[in-house]
């Protein structure tokens, strides 16, 4: 197992799929970022930030499942390519409406439509590039990969906004999709072959049905399979709301600027995901079941203590150990909410990482398009509610209440699953 994942990139195709998704992770978060910054700095509002999170959030929810539908009868490789060259050219567009906030919730909107496509053609790529064998390798590495470039985007987003400025930004993140396209377009694919089309557009309809019917079916049927799907939509839409809370959690209670935030809380988070990726495609001998559990529970624990970190730093016993310390190194709330924030991406690999992989062992290359088509809806439909209630929230009782309530309900659920056997 120790040699799996190198063995893994030796895999030209893989190689090939992991450079775009670095490029393509890069322009998506650095964007998301983008739009967090941009409407924040335009509104002050927590409720507006979450509106700019659901406006590329609602698209999941109308076009997860059609898009997941088509992309199982498309060449997923040109899937992948069109999505990222028509995201480019949005970028472009967007770059000289800049400053008007509508333009900013309508391309957002529409880059995300194409987002749709991109995403229930990446990961069902992977078992028709690598070996079984390698898959929960891959698949480790397919994690780190988006948390390592979201490690990177997210220490460079606000940099990068200062530096270049907003306008110069958007083409820059442009020309990460135009770069991520020429890996795309170098895949190779044994034995692909395109799907058959169904000519009108009547019977695509019906067969769109029945093969919605049929991904129900086997996601009603098989427990392995609707529970990895309902935990990897739990995992994202516990990044979406740390993302809507991220300016309010900012400014009310670390006291930093928005721009600050990335390079505090986010890039180690992604750190912790990136290690905890790591760990995970080591323990291929521990079942999948028990490493998510443990990652619920760890990840409930440290939402709860995450909006403590300025009261645990001004405990006596920390005081007393500042004083034996030398002054570079003295415990500062700052250190204390890094370290919690590394714990939270830790434990959100615990549960990403075993659960992909589950959902990726248990379903054919036929299907896979349409599950994570679902997936990207049932993201798009869970977000809806909590991401309304965590902005409004938020402006009415503060970030730390729905904070520890958040964390509450995580570890809960780790409850449920070890009382219920689930």
């Amino acid at each position: 197992m120790k040699h799996s994942i190198i063995d893994a990139l030796r895999v030209k195709p893989f190689a090939y799929l992991m450079s775009a998704e670095l490029f393509t992770q890069l322009g998506s978060n650095i964007f998301n970022f983008y739009l967090i910054f941009a409407v924040f700095s335009l509104t002050k509002s927590n409720t507006a930030v979450a509106a700019i999170v659901l406006s590329f959030t609602i698209p999941a929810l109308i076009f997860g499942i059609p898009a997941g539908v088509y992309v199982d009868r498309w060449d997923k490789k040109w899937v992948l390519f069109l999505s990222n060259f028509s995201r480019a050219l949005l970028l472009i567009a967007l770059a000289f409406m800049h400053e008007n906030v509508i333009a900013i919730f309508f391309f957002s909107f529409f880059i995300a439509i194409f987002a749709q496509f991109f995403i229930p053609a990446e990961s069902p790529l992977i078992p028709t590039i690598v070996s079984p064998k390698l898959l929960l390798s891959a698949n480790a590495l397919f994690g780190l990969g988006i948390y390592g470039s979201m490690l990177i985007a997210f220490i460079l987003s606000g940099p990068i906004i200062l530096v270049f400025g907003r306008m110069q930004t958007l083409l820059f993140l442009a020309a990460l999709f135009f770069v991520s396209c020429i890996f795309l377009w170098l895949i190779k694919v044994p034995g692909a072959k395109r799907e058959r089309r169904i000519g009108n557009s009547q019977k695509m309809t019906r067969a769109m049905i029945d093969e919605l019917r049929d991904v129900v079916r086997l996601l009603s049927n098989t427990k392995e399979v609707h529970h990895a799907l309902f935990l990897l939509a739990l995992s994202q839409v516990l990044i979406l709301l740390i993302a809507s809370l991220a300016p309010g959690y900012a400014t009310s209670v670390l006291k930093v600027s928005v721009e600050q935030f990335p390079l505090l809380f986010i890039a180690p988070a992604a750190c912790g995901v990136f290690i905890g990726a790591i760990l995970v495609s080591f323990l291929g001998k521990v079942r999948k079941d028990k490493i998510i559990t443990i990652g619920l529970f760890l990840s409930g624990i440290v939402m709860v203590i995450l909006p403590y970190g300025s009261k645990i730093a001004s405990r006596d016993i920390i005081i007393a150990l500042n004083l034996y310390l030398p002054h570079i190194v003295e415990i500062t709330t700052f250190h204390l909410v890094t370290v919690i924030a590394f714990l939270l991406g830790f434990s959100n690999a615990f549960v990403f990482v075993p659960a992909n992989t589950i959902l990726l062992e248990n379903t054919s290359d036929q299907i896979r398009g349409k599950v994570y088509g679902v997936l990207n809806a049932i993201v798009g439909g869970f977000s809806l509610l909590p991401l309304v209630a965590a902005g409004g929230l938020s402006d009415l009782f503060g970030v730390t209440t729905v904070i520890i309530g958040i964390g509450v309900c995580l570890f809960l659920l780790g409850v449920l699953r070890v009382v219920f056997r689930i």
